[in-house]
């Protein structure tokens, strides 16, 4: 089974973030959101990895590399524009072959990983299998209808009224018969190729497609609030670890990792709080669910609930909570402006200034 990882997306919600960088490597516990998917890919099994790049393909290929890292073989395919993933299907048919496939979103975060899902579906082969999780509000997500036996009956996108509470979590297992499914579609209202399109069409043409339901938590990154709440739960797993330095005038309360090469002094850290190598936290007070990257500085500042971004440089800042500051950002104190009293007074007053 090989793997087909999408990383071309253009990231709106969380611009201006991706106006300068891809969406996949915004941070999460200082490690790309994209390198989780492709350990869990590695984890389940797999060793052959496309990874469908757009605009930000070279900086996605320099970060990730060929993959060894990861122990995978990975190939880039250039997708010009974002036009779909039936598109990104469409474009991967000479690296996908006749074998079976998982296609995964690079910005999804998912604990379980997908191990068991491969296993299931090799073991209960079916054209397309889709990993679905009950939500809310099925209105704002793509939605499954199964029947008792785990069979798909049909899928909606964004339903007013919806059949289902089970919502498409961005993770499918497919047979060589998808591709030609993607072949037979068309584009939707909004100018792309839907992968639900095409599922909707095995489904209409009697191919069997099968349903898993997780309810182990899992998010799209793809807006500044997702990656916040990811950044929270994944901080809920690390362990402390101090390979940097700390002075004894700071105390850690905690689970906080502080990576080799970064600086804590004089300051209040209470985890959990990932630190990474270069950073600098002084004379300030870092609160729980905060990563901070490498080579950002943090001074005389309260900051909690919160990812910065490599280079970042917080100064003065009084309280930061459930913020991202971006690479080489820097959030200081505005300049006091001069103060003037203009004084309109009678003969024999008297007038105390303050200030």
């Amino acid at each position: 089974m090989k793997a087909l990882v999408l990383a071309g997306g253009t990231g709106s919600r969380l611009r201006p973030f991706t106006h300068t960088g891809a969406k996949q490597l915004l941070p999460i516990a200082n490690k790309p959101v994209l390198f989780y998917a492709l350990e869990s890919l590695a984890a389940a099994g797999i060793r052959d990895v496309g990874v469908v790049v757009g605009e930000y393909g070279r900086e996605i290929r320099e970060r990730t590399g060929e993959g060894a890292a990861f122990g995978l073989r990975i190939e880039y395919l250039r997708q010009s524009r974002p036009l779909g993933l039936a598109h990104a299907v469409r474009i991967a048919r000479d690296f996908l072959g006749d074998d079976d496939f998982l296609l995964y979103l690079g910005d999804n975060y998912l604990q379980q990983g997908v191990t068991d899902f491969a296993r299931r579906a090799a073991a209960d082969p079916a054209a397309a299998r889709l990993l679905l999780t009950p939500v809310e509000d099925p209105s704002a997500f793509g939605v499954a209808e199964v029947d008792a036996e785990g069979n798909v009956l049909g899928l909606e996108e964004k339903p007013d009224s919806p059949r289902s509470a089970l919502a498409l979590i961005g993770v499918y297992a497919f047979s060589p018969a998808v591709h030609e499914a993607v072949r037979a579609i068309t584009p939707s209202a909004r100018g792309e190729l839907e992968i639900t399109h095409a599922v909707q069409w095995m489904i209409d043409h009697g191919l069997p497609v099968r349903a898993d339901t997780t309810t182990r938590p899992w998010r799209d990154t793809g807006s500044v609030d997702d990656l916040l709440e990811v950044n929270r739960h994944v901080l809920d797993s690390v362990e402390g670890r101090i390979e940097g330095k700390v002075d004894p005038h700071s105390t850690l309360v905690g689970r906080v990792q502080v990576a080799e090469g970064a600086i804590v002094r004089g300051s209040r850290v209470v985890g959990p709080v990932v630190i990474g190598a270069g950073a600098v936290v002084s004379n300030s007070s870092v609160g729980p669910y905060t990563s901070i990257g490498e080579d950002c500085r943090v001074e005389d500042s309260a900051i909690e609930f919160s990812v910065l971004l490599r280079g970042a440089q917080v100064e003065g800042a009084s309280r930061i909570e459930s913020s991202l500051i971006g690479r080489g950002a820097v959030v200081r104190p505005a300049p006091r402006l001069p103060q003037a009293h203009r004084l309109v007074i009678g003969d024999y007053s008297k007038v105390y200034l303050t200030s």
